[in-house]
């Protein structure tokens, strides 16, 4: 058994799709799942009771779908990194998942161990995004104007953007550029407030979108 075991919950209406995941995580020795869930709501739920590391969420399911739950999760500031695994290759309706908060997505015809290196991976803190929807995120970008708010970021803030989108915390980010926790989390806020985004997810996918990961 691996010395760090990623705990999964598994959220989608479909049964054998959620029976048909766990066949795949099971055999992997640092992946436990730990529950399901048919809904968005009962995901959400399940998320504070279970507290996971990652979250593989369907986008479309009744009542509250993927994206609802993932906005609802935000907001009771819940740490788990959610993975969107979907049928749904439209960027109308992957786009949503990504900007709600989503640490990147896969396909439900995933090979398993590409899904097991994903989840791995978001876990890690890095977000999986796919070149079409990078696309379409930055077109999105310069309708609205965040491409250029990334001007006003100072150099010392693009760096530690950078450090973000390659999953670094915060006292990996002060380790590597020789500052203090205290003087990184001033940053964090500051590139927050000046790409107006939500969190460090957003601005992980803001990075990686703009170039600025590694």
């Amino acid at each position: 058994m691996a010395d760090k075991v990623i705990r999964v919950l598994l959220v989608d209406d479909h049964q054998v799709v959620r029976r048909g995941l766990r066949t795949f995580l099971e055999i992997q020795e640092d992946i436990e799942v730990v529950g399901e869930a048919s809904d968005g709501a009962e995901g959400v739920e399940r998320a504070e009771e279970l507290k996971p590391d990652v979250v593989l969420m369907d986008v479309k399911m009744p009542g509250m779908d993927g994206v609802e739950a993932l906005r609802k999760l935000r907001e009771l500031a819940n740490p788990a990194r959610v993975l969107i695994v979907t049928s749904f290759t439209e960027q109308r309706t992957v786009v949503p998942a990504l900007k709600a908060g989503a640490a990147g997505y896969v396909y439900k015809d995933v090979d398993p161990d590409a899904l097991a290196g994903a989840i791995r991976s978001v876990h890690a803190g890095h977000v999986l995004l796919q070149p079409e929807v990078a696309g379409a995120l930055l077109a999105q970008d310069e309708g609205n104007g965040a491409q250029g708010r990334g001007g006003s970021l100072t150099e010392r803030e693009r760096e530690v953007l950078g450090l973000i989108a390659d999953g670094r915390s915060n006292r990996e980010i002060a380790r590597t550029l020789v500052l203090s926790e205290k003087t990184v989390k001033t940053h964090v806020s500051n590139i927050l407030m000046k790409l107006d985004l939500a969190d460090r997810t957003q601005a992980a996918l803001w990075a990686v979108r703009h170039g600025l990961n590694g």
